[in-house]
Formats: structure tokens, sequence, C-alpha cells
């Protein structure tokens, strides 16, 4: 076997203590990478009230991962405290230098992280390999600050690598040049998986068929048109209930909108869940629903086909790509009527997709062991480039 490369990532987002699922997707991408290589995780928790000092910087074995949290005191200068940001990270890097861990390659996750590793890379003579989730490229959203940094970032980048191709034509059209190769999101099989028997666990009573939404919820994901759909399929049958499991700046509204469209005994608003928690939901439900108007990808998709589950969603970027005719049906976004008529068939025609096809495609696709080994050969042709 070859010798194991010193992988840093440097992400935007990450699982914290203020924040349980913000950039959960880059945990399993380090995981993944851990299978094969040694990863150092060096995450920036921001800004934070500290009375003595300027900044602080924790250490942990994170879930068999070596993990550096930086924190620090915002700048008595208006709008400076990027600067102490940048002066941490230079700092928490020689600290790891001088514990012996000099990275092969630098990884970071969303171009706002890739400045500091750019300017690392170049300082160190370490290549720069750029993971890009960031919805706001499709969404046509970034300031003329955020597209200078973007084109910096990602036009000195050794590589970069959209978690789509719809992903990456977004970002081409900001008009940046770059070296790209896509390399998707993965999912953590040893949580999502078939059940031994779906339906052991559910109320025997409720012979009801489940659908369930796993998502943030915001105007992005396009709930309003699932609920407008589920109210127009309950005129014609009433055999389903709905779970939707996730939390955000728009729960209230689609709470009351549910109400109103007379769907409280059946539409159930879960809140957020844990990880094994979400996989639960997905293990009891028949098939999986997501309605989202903008996607660069959709981790929850791949963690929905990992546990056997056939999807209907948007054609929308990453889903687009994810989803064939064997695993799920696809539907123009923002259409609640087209939204309607896919769930109703999926309503009758779930039991013929095969659990054990859709899992194995996602097993090929999207493992840990799959995306560890597409991201050592990433790495490795890097360093020979």
């Amino acid at each position: 076997m070859p010798e194991r490369l010193k992988i840093l990532f440097l992400p935007s987002w990450y699982p914290s203590a203020r924040n349980s699922v913000a950039g959960i997707f880059v945990r399993d991408h380090a995981k993944a990478v851990n299978l094969y290589n040694d990863v150092v995780v060096l995450y920036s928790e921001g800004v934070t009230p500290l009375r003595r000092k300027l900044y602080e910087i924790a250490e942990n074995n994170e879930e068999g991962i070596r993990t550096l949290r930086i924190r620090y005191r915002k700048s008595l200068i208006p709008k400076t405290s990027y600067f102490i940001y940048l002066f941490v990270i230079f700092r928490a890097f020689r600290k790891l230098l001088r514990d012996g861990f000099k990275p092969d390659v630098i990884h970071a996750h969303v171009y706002s992280a890739g400045v500091p590793a750019i300017l690392l890379g170049k300082r160190y003579n370490i290549p720069v390999v750029i993971s890009e989730h960031f919805s706001g490229f499709a969404r046509k959203s970034l300031g003329c600050l955020e597209k200078t940094k973007a084109k910096f970032v990602f036009e000195n980048a050794d590589l970069v690598c959209p978690v789509s191709i719809d992903l990456k034509k977004h970002i081409k059209n900001y008009g940046i040049r770059a070296r790209f190769r896509v390399v998707p999101n993965t999912v953590d099989m040893s949580i999502f998986s078939v059940a031994e028997s779906a339906r052991t666990k559910r109320d025997k009573e409720d012979l009801r068929k489940r659908m369930l939404v796993v998502a943030l919820l915001d105007s992005k994901k396009g709930v309003p048109y699932l609920l407008e759909a589920i109210a127009q399929l309950r005129v014609e049958r009433d055999d389903f209930i709905l779970d939707i499991v996730g939390d955000g700046p728009n729960r209230k509204e689609y709470e009351e909108l549910a109400n109103s469209l007379g769907l409280a005994d059946i539409v159930y608003f879960h809140g957020t869940k844990k990880k094994e928690e979400v996989a639960e939901f997905m293990k009891q439900c028949d098939f999986f629903v997501l309605p989202s108007l903008y996607e660069t990808f959709g981790v929850v998709l791949i963690e929905a086909l990992a546990c056997g589950k056939p999807v209907v969603t948007t054609n929308v970027g990453g889903p687009n790509e994810i989803v064939t005719s064997e695993v799920g049906k696809l539907v123009p976004p923002g259409n609640s009527k087209s939204l309607a008529k896919a769930i109703d068939y999926m309503l009758d025609h779930y039991q013929k997709y095969h659990p054990e096809k859709i899992t194995r495609y996602a097993r090929n696709r999207y493992s840990y062991e799959a995306i560890g080994r597409e991201w050592d050969n990433v790495y490795r042709n890097v360093l020979r480039s």
C-alpha cells in the first residue's frame, strides 16, 4: 500500500456546540479521507467573547480525527476581525508544524476558508484543493467582495472540486477560470442502511403510507409547494402521512400553512434530530421527498438511498445528477401539481423499487470507501502535477 498522506482540512462550516448540523457533510468527507490518509481538521468557530486572551486553540480527538478549534476576540477596530482570523489560523498551523504534522495537501471546504488555505499553501509550498458546496453561486447571490474572494481562491488553487456538475457550471458563470474536478458528497453507510424489517417498529394499527422530508426549513427547500401538493392529494386519498424533520426560520410559517390547508392530522413537524435519529426516520418511511428550489447536491437524498428508499425530488442541480429512474422520480421545481402527481405515483408504486439495488447504487457511488478512494486519487494526482 502507498504511504498515507497528511491532509489538513480547513472548513468554513463544521459541526460545533453552537450548531451540531452545520457542515456535517464536511465531517463525513474528513472521515472518508481518514480511511486512506491522515486527516487533521483546523476549524475557526469565529468571534467569541474572550476575557483575557486574544484567541484560544482547543484540540481534541473527535470521532477518530484530530481536530483543532480556534476562537478569537472581536477586533476593537471596525471591520478588521478578519485579520485576527487569518493571524490565528497561521498560529494554529505553526503549532501543527511544531508537533510534526506538515500537510502534504491543504484541503479547504468552501471558498471563504480557501483564503487562508491559499496563503498557507504559497508560504509553505503546499498544494491546495478546494471543495465547494455553496448554493450562493447558483442563486447568484455573491456580492462584489465575495466574487473577488472566490476568484482569488479558485484561480490560485491547484484543483477546485465542486460537489456537482451543476455547481461547477454556476462557478464558471462568474467568469472564474480554474482546474475543476467534480467530487460528490458522501454518506456514512454504517448509520444509513437498509432496515432488516422496516415496518416492525411502526404502529401496527397505522397502515398509512409514510413519506419523509429532512430539510432546513427555509425558502430554498420548497416546502410550501409540497404542502400544497399534499393538500391536492388529500382530496383524492387519505392513505398517507408526511413526516418533516428539521428546523429553520420558516418553520412556524409552514406549520401555520399546514393547519390552514387542513393537514394537521397527516403532516407532523419533528424538529431537528441527531443523525442516528434521522436514519431511523428514513428506515421507517416508505419513500423520501425533497422539493428544493435550489440544491448544489442534496446529502439527504444519498442518505435516503443508502437506506434503500426511493425518492421524489426536483430536477435542480445536484438532485438531477443523483436520481435515476431506478431510484426515484424527478419533477420541475416550484410546481405543486407535478409534485402531487409524482407523489401519487410513488404512493402506489414505491414497493416496486428494490431496496437492495438502491442501497448498492448509493454504496458504489457515495460511501466513505468510494469517496475516500476518490480523494486519495485527487491528492496523489495533485502532488504529481
